[in-house]
């Protein structure tokens, strides 16, 4: 009696391309096979018309992140944040608008210096003032912003730390740019 594999009979021989394709993922990884089916997938447009596509993923509801995540979740929907956010936010802001007023020192004493005719006296001496005065609200603001700054620091991951501001370093340089006329 002879035995037959049926498995192998020649009408269920598989074909070339089956046997290609087989062959192809033996010996791989599982990860490495679900990444190649992925990879053939997205370029065959098959992922194309998700719902979401192209948009970012929304890890907001995810409770589970951290302690603090439904805290968070509860003052972002009620259009606040955390009170350190808020702090380094308020800092951020504040500095800006005492540069953007140094700014504003600085280029009046270049167009006053660039001048075809130099400035008259009450010109210097009104520029003299501003400087003065500018100098002296940039370093309260400076040392209260350090203040701020000493207060985020304390309450704050290490990751959100910021360092401080050097006054004398600052205050040196506004001076350097903006001499006073004689």
């Amino acid at each position: 009696m002879d035995f037959t594999d049926w498995r192998n009979s020649p009408d269920k021989t598989p074909s070339d391309k089956e046997t290609a394709s087989i062959k192809k993922y033996y010996g791989k990884r599982f990860e490495d096979y679900i990444g190649e089916q992925i990879r053939e997938a997205q370029a065959r447009g098959e992922f194309d018309n998700l719902r979401g596509a192209g948009k970012p993923l929304n890890f907001d509801d995810n409770l589970y992140v951290d302690n603090k995540a439904m805290g968070y979740n509860l003052l972002k929907s009620n259009g606040y944040a955390p009170k350190e956010i808020e702090l380094a936010k308020e800092i951020r802001t504040e500095f800006e608008r005492i540069e953007a007023k140094i700014a504003k020192v600085r280029h009046q004493g270049r167009m006053l210096r660039a001048r075809r005719v130099p400035p008259f006296a009450s010109e210097k001496r009104a520029f003299n003032t501003t400087v003065e005065k500018t100098a002296a609200e940039y370093e309260k603001v400076l040392r209260a912003l350090n203040s701020k700054v000493l207060t985020l620091n304390l309450m704050a991951p290490v990751i959100m730390h910021q360092s401080m501001f050097d006054i004398e370093k600052l205050l040196q340089d506004f001076r350097k740019d903006c001499p006073l006329f004689e």
